[in-house]
């Protein structure tokens, strides 16, 4: 599967990136990742912290290729994060753990499982390695993306 073809499908939309929308993007997943090392927050709320900052690199990197998910359309974090090899170069096994985390977050959100504090920790690991990988490879990849706008 190639990100045209789920273009095709309409999995994925075309989507002009900015880069004061990626700056936007990229402080609020560093932000999620600094909540979900708060440790008087909840497990399920510093799992929910992660996870969103896991998404938040995944759509980042959709961005950069010029598309975005089609939110409207069931299993768009699903595609997001199996879109990973193709839009950073993500190994498989990374992505067989992270779709785990979002099967523990469905369970969590609409079922109420209860949050690991194991699970927890894989999350922020994974977030953080994502984050950083991201972060590398907007710098190498697409640093236009990562230029501060001037102020008039």
């Amino acid at each position: 599967m190639t990100l045209a073809n789920l273009l095709a499908i309409q999995r994925l939309q075309a989507f002009s990136a900015t880069p004061q929308g990626v700056q936007r993007l990229l402080q609020a997943a560093m932000r999620n990742l600094t909540d979900a090392k708060l440790a008087q927050l909840s497990a399920e709320n510093r799992f929910d912290a992660a996870y969103k900052c896991i998404m938040q690199c995944a759509m980042l990197g959709l961005w950069a290729q010029g598309y975005r998910t089609s939110t409207s359309q069931p299993g768009h974090h699903q595609t997001a994060l199996q879109a990973l090899p193709l839009t950073m170069g993500l190994p498989n096994e990374v992505i067989i753990v992270l779709d785990a985390l979002r099967k523990q977050r469905n369970l969590n959100d609409y079922e109420g499982d209860p949050v690991s504090d194991a699970v927890v920790t894989e999350s922020i690991t994974q977030a953080d390695a994502l984050l950083a990988h991201t972060r590398q490879w907007l710098q190498t990849q697409f640093p236009d993306l990562l230029v501060k706008p001037k102020k008039p």
